[in-house]
This record gives C-alpha cells, sequence and structure tokens, in this order.
C-alpha cells in the first residue's frame, strides 16, 4: 500500500473506531495483552537480531539500553496495559451542559482526534504504549519508529493488529511506518491525518512543524536541572541528583544540569561527586565548581545539551532568582526540580519556572505518563495548547458540542420580541 492508501485506511477505521463501546476496547487490550505474552519468544528473538544489527553499526550504548526488549521489558509492558484497562474511558465524557433555553440543551462532549501519526525512537515498549493508549482513546494511529527496531516494531506491530481485529477493531487503525520517505509523505496527508506528535531532538521537531501543515504536538529536548538551594538536606539533595542523572540516563527525563547554591557549594559539591563518579558520570563544571572540585571545565554549549549519557554539567548559582533565569533560558520546558527545606523558596521556583513539570524535593524522573497515572504516554509534551507534561488518555481526546433541540430556530431569538436564552447550567 502507499503512504496515501495507509492514511486513508488509518482515517476510515478510526471514524469507527471513534464509537467502539468500552468494554470493547478493553477487550482488545487484553487480548493484545495475551498475545504479547504468547508471542514472546518469537518478539525476543526479533529484537535479539536488531541488537546484533544495532551493535555492527556501533550504535550508542545508551541507545542499545533503549533498543533492548526482553522477557522483562515484555512484562513491564503488559502490567502498563494492564494497569490502562483500569482507566476510565476517556471519549464520551460530558464536560459540561447548558441549558440554552426550555428544550435546547448544549453538551460539551470528549472525543477522539482521529488518526495521529507518531514518530518516535527506538524503544519498542513506546510502540506498544503508544498504539494501546490510541485505542483507550479511540484513535487510529500511524506509527514510525527507529531503524534500529525495524524487526521488533514490525512484529509488535503485527501482534497488537491482529489480536485487537479479532475483537472487532477496524482493519487498519493501527498501522506502520518504515522509511523516513513514508515519514515525509505523512507529513504532506493533511486531508487524514489530524496531529503529528515527533519524539526526538529540538532539530526533528523544528523539521517536522516547518514541513507540514498538520498539527503538531512537539516533544523536544530533555534538558532537565536539579537546583540544590541553600536551604536544602544535604543527603537528600546527592539521591534526587544521582537518581535524576542515573536511574535511566537515555530518557528525556532523566537530568542533565546541576545547579548549586552558592552558599552550599563547599559541603555539598564534593558528597555529590563521589556519588555520581561512583555511577560513572562524567562531571563538568562552571570556573566556581571547578574551583572546588576536580572535573572537566564546561562549555556554554554544554548548558543546552542533552546527553543522554553518564555527563553531568554543574554551575555555582547566587542563589534562586539565578537558578530560574538560567534554566528559562537554557533549559527545554521539560521537567526541573528543586531541592529545598524552604517552602516559599520551593512555590517560588514552580511558579516561575517556565516548564511542563516542576518538581519539589524528588527526582526528575518522576516526569512519566505511567508513574503519574495517566496510562503511560505517547510523549512529553512541552507544548503551551492542548496538551502539556506526560500525554496520555486525556492528553488524546478533544471535545464537540452536542446541541438538542426541540424546534427551535435562530429567528425566534432575534429582533424584537425576541426569545431570551436562559443559559442554565445542567448539573
Amino acid at each position: 500500500m502507499s503512504i496515501a492508501e495507509i492514511a486513508a485506511a488509518a482515517k476510515s477505521a478510526s471514524i469507527r473506531l471513534a464509537a467502539v463501546k468500552t468494554d470493547v476496547k478493553d477487550s482488545a487490550l487484553a487480548r493484545i495483552a495475551k498475545a504479547l505474552k504468547r508471542h514472546s519468544a518469537e518478539i525476543v528473538s526479533a529484537n535479539e537480531e536488531d541488537l546484533a544489527a544495532a551493535e555492527k553499526n556501533n550504535l550508542p550504548a545508551p541507545l542499545m539500553k533503549r533498543l533492548k526488549f526482553g522477557e522483562d521489558k515484555i512484562a513491564q509492558t503488559i502490567a502498563g496495559i494492564d494497569s490502562l484497562i483500569k482507566l476510565d474511558d476517556p471519549v464520551g465524557k460530558t464536560i459540561t451542559a447548558t441549558e440554552l433555553d426550555e428544550g435546547l440543551e448544549l453538551y460539551k462532549v470528549s472525543c477522539p482526534i482521529g488518526v495521529i501519526g507518531v514518530v518516535f525512537e527506538s524503544r519498542p515498549d513506546a510502540l506498544v504504549q503508544i498504539s494501546t493508549l490510541c485505542l483507550k482513546s479511540g484513535n487510529a494511529v500511524l506509527l514510525k519508529g527507529g531503524s534500529e527496531a525495524a524487526g521488533t516494531n514490525r512484529i509488535l506491530t503485527n501482534v497488537i493488529s491482529k489480536a485487537s481485529e479479532k475483537t472487532g477493531l477496524p482493519r487498519g487503525w493501527v498501522q506502520l511506518l518504515e522509511t523516513r520517505q513514508d515519514v515525509a509523505e505523512m507529513l504532506g496527508m493533511d486531508q487524514y491525518i489530524d496531529l503529528v506528535i515527533p519524539r526526538g531532538s529540538y532539530e526533528f521537531v523544528r523539521y517536522i512543524m516547518d514541513n507540514t501543515n498538520i498539527a503538531v504536538l512537539g516533544h523536544a529536548d530533555g534538558i532537565c536541572h536539579v537546583y540544590v538551594d541553600g536551604d536544602a538536606d544535604l543527603d537528600m539533595a546527592v539521591n534526587i541528583a544521582v537518581d535524576s542523572k542515573c536511574q535511566y540516563v537515555a530518557v528525556c527525563n532523566a537530568a542533565e544540569t546541576m545547579l548549586v547554591d552558592g552558599r552550599i557549594a563547599e559541603a555539598f559539591l564534593p558528597k555529590v561527586k563521589a556519588a555520581l563518579e561512583q555511577k560513572g558520570v562524567q562531571l563538568r563544571g562552571c570556573e566556581k565548581t571547578a574551583s572546588i572540585i576536580d572535573l572537566q571545565p564546561a562549555t556554554e554549549q554544554d548548558w543546552s545539551t542533552e546527553y543522554l549519557d553518564y555527563i553531568l554539567s554543574i554551575r555555582v548559582v547566587a542563589g534562586l532568582d539565578e537558578a530560574i533565569e538560567h534554566i528559562n533560558r537554557f533549559g527545554s520546558g521539560h521537567t526541573d526540580t528543586i531541592v529545598t527545606a524552604n517552602r516559599e523558596k520551593a512555590a517560588r521556583f514552580m511558579d516561575l519556572v517556565d516548564s511542563a513539570n516542576v518538581f519539589w524535593n524528588c527526582s526528575t524522573r518522576f516526569s512519566d505518563g505511567f508513574r503519574y497515572g495517566l496510562g503511560a504516554e505517547v510523549g512529553i509534551s512541552t507544548n503551551k495548547i492542548h496538551a502539556r507534561g506526560p500525554v496520555g488518555l486525556e492528553g488524546l481526546v478533544i471535545y464537540k458540542w452536542k446541541l438538542l433541540g426541540t424546534g427551535q430556530v435562530v429567528a425566534d431569538y432575534s429582533g424584537s420580541g425576541a426569545k431570551k436564552f436562559t443559559h442554565k447550567k445542567i448539573k
């Protein structure tokens, strides 16, 4: 099939999928979970072939870690589907209800977006998360994963498609794109595709935005910060910094820069250096940092670099306001956290840092759809319209207005002697 035919099929499927009842969608999700378990050996085998090819092509270690999809990852993915089944269906919810006049009632009701194109990194588990979230929210989806995961993505899409169609879901609701040319063609299919979600670098997201008329929900760089305030518990700060950086380095919510209040820098920096270097982290720092601990000098470029590796840049700042200024200048609007015992400072930080996720006394790694209870995520949006932060089920629906009348016409509400609107809220 051509990309135009694939997109047209997805559009047709999306119209029917929008009306599928909750029990049918949940049944399809349960069947997908069982099929993934049943076909786990084949999935692991395909993934091992992808890993071997990637290793020959010298894929960087952090990306190899993302690519691996073994039995444990499959089990985690199935657990994610089980939790998704338990979530409320976001489709068909009445958001507001208003009586315009007696016998004339207006309802604002949630509905699917339609067809969503998602371009994502070499993470096979992301393919399952994205497709099942789209299913639950009633959206058709076109998926383009990293070429390194081509074999794994192929078998996963096949398993998901066959299992879901057996429960009555429309054929073509989930489809896999495989080449860059496929993506280029998809960007021109605005008559069929309603939203594109690109996951990747700022340059990649910018390219997508500049080359399509389709709405784009951008998920760009994850340049996340840990700010250690002068009123921080230093042991807590060490634990949070280490977890934010090291718990999983190859993800967008891992910390890339740590800011340290100059008042506690001499006491804190040696402690955190020892803990981070024990994890194999290479440190880069400003002149003030270098005067306290031994590390590689940081360049201006380091402050705006997403390493996705065991590298952390450190800057000593004069206090809260300078930390906020640094984050708003160099950050990507993703996730930033403050470690402090001062509630007022924490509130100021969370009010003034212009990011989708702002935390107090906890790791940046909590910025995640599954951890938020959203049923995983299709990505983390740094946009300021429609959806922001982890985009789960609620971010994959919009709404329509339903007006129920009993023969009313606008002429009766115009001119002299016009009828009046009541505009009463319906409970």
